[in-house]
């Protein structure tokens, strides 16, 4: 995926320099391109870091940290999504960590979390998965 976002940032940029260097010039297209090369490399850069890393499930509670080991979303799954065995959407509500202000979500609002088939061993995959269907009354 960073690969992709890179090819994304790369071919993105040449249009902007494509689209502006015969208006502009090429001299004065430079910064510009150079701008939008810069923001969209920072925002792909901020996605990368926003990933989950690591799981954690305990008692119908999961939690979910980046790299970083900051705290991205905790909370029991309250509903599932799943595609084909390849991909998996778990609505988590969250609960005790309200009132600690770990979440930044409204309360009552549900969080999704978006997991890949092959990002997860396929035992921890279909645990989740049960989780998800028992807890959206599949």
């Amino acid at each position: 995926m960073r690969a992709a976002a890179g090819a994304f940032v790369l071919i993105a940029t040449l249009a902007v320099y494509t689209c502006l260097a015969p208006r502009l010039g090429a001299w004065q297209a430079a910064p510009l391109t150079l701008a939008v090369a810069a923001l969209l490399a920072l925002c792909a850069a901020r996605h990368d870091a926003a990933q989950p890393a690591a799981l954690h499930i305990a008692m119908g509670e999961i939690s979910a940290w980046n790299h970083a080991g900051e705290l991205l979303a905790r909370g029991r799954v309250v509903g599932c999504a799943q595609w084909s065995s390849r991909l998996l959407v778990l609505a988590l509500e969250p609960e005790g960590d309200r009132r600690r202000g770990l979440l930044r979500a409204p309360p009552g609002h549900a969080r999704s979390l978006l997991l890949a088939a092959d990002a997860l061993p396929p035992n921890i995959f279909r645990e989740l998965s049960v989780l998800g269907r028992r807890a959206a009354g599949a």
